[in-house]
């Protein structure tokens, strides 16, 4: 039940490509490097970042029983039809002890097909998408080369879609539908540093509750020019499949991440 289709957004900080900080290690935050962090007396690094992700989409959506429908829309495709994205994320980090959040919210629209293009000359797809998670992780590897965090948390989607057929048996049928849904995540975050300008990071992270599977993985490489600014590149790969009372979405995003850092 899976389909393929292409979504590209421009990538500046993705989570957990974490800025480079005094004595070569690196704060990393889940879902985007820190484009803002601040050192409390209290011993506290605070982090936040407003980041895009490069990403492709590959899913099946589905409701009201409705044929499931592929969609695909390339970069190209992305570029017209988004209407609005806001990605952001941050940390609160205390010696091995940290804090995390991301939030994901896209609205575009596609072009799809029912299998074979039997039921329908052609689909407009309309896809309201929300994500957001909030988890805290434990540092269990630490020393002047890296990091390695035990991570869990719990995310928290709202997905709403319409679907407009045109053409076929099912011409002129439109259906709106929504889901909302939880899932509890596990995995690790952390980075590692080949020299004191250049380290390699990423996270992998693996669940499930309201959807069957849940996961998120991405790798990074970043390059420290100085204690306040570093630069990231490398790919994420997202993926949910949630399949409930007619409602389906079943989808995985991946794509290329570029950003810059400033720590302050």
């Amino acid at each position: 039940m899976i389909m393929k289709a292409a979504l590209v957004c421009t990538a500046i900080l993705c989570a957990g490509l974490g800025i480079a900080s005094p004595g070569r290690t690196a704060d990393i935050t889940p879902l985007a490097p820190g484009a803002k962090a601040i050192e409390s007396p209290s011993g506290w690094t605070f982090t936040v970042a407003p980041y895009f992700w490069g990403a492709g989409i590959s899913g099946d959506i589905a409701q009201f029983g409705l044929p499931e429908v592929q969609v695909d829309a390339d970069f190209g495709d992305l570029l017209k039809n988004l209407d609005f994205a806001f990605m952001g994320a941050g940390e609160a980090r205390y010696e091995r002890y940290s804090i995390f959040g991301d939030i994901i919210y896209t609205k575009l629209g596609a072009d799809g097909n029912t299998r074979n293009g039997i039921l329908a000359d052609s689909v407009d797809v309309t896809s309201k998408v929300f994500s957001g998670l909030v988890g805290v992780g434990y540092s269990v590897l630490e020393d002047q080369t890296g990091h390695l965090d035990v991570v869990g948390g719990i995310k928290v989607w709202s997905v709403d879609t319409t679907i407009s057929f045109n053409g076929g048996l099912l011409g002129g049928i439109e259906a709106n539908d929504n889901a909302t849904w939880a899932d509890a995540v596990v995995g690790i975050r952390g980075n590692y540093f080949f020299t004191p300008e250049i380290y390699l990071t990423g996270w992998g992270l693996v669940g499930g509750g309201g959807a069957d599977v849940d996961w998120d993985v991405a790798l990074g490489v970043g390059y420290k020019f100085n204690d306040a600014i570093s630069a990231v590149a490398g790919y994420r790969a997202l993926g949910v499949n949630y399949d409930n009372d007619g409602f389906v979405f079943d989808v995985v995003e991946q794509g290329p991440i570029l950003g810059i850092a400033f720590r302050f």
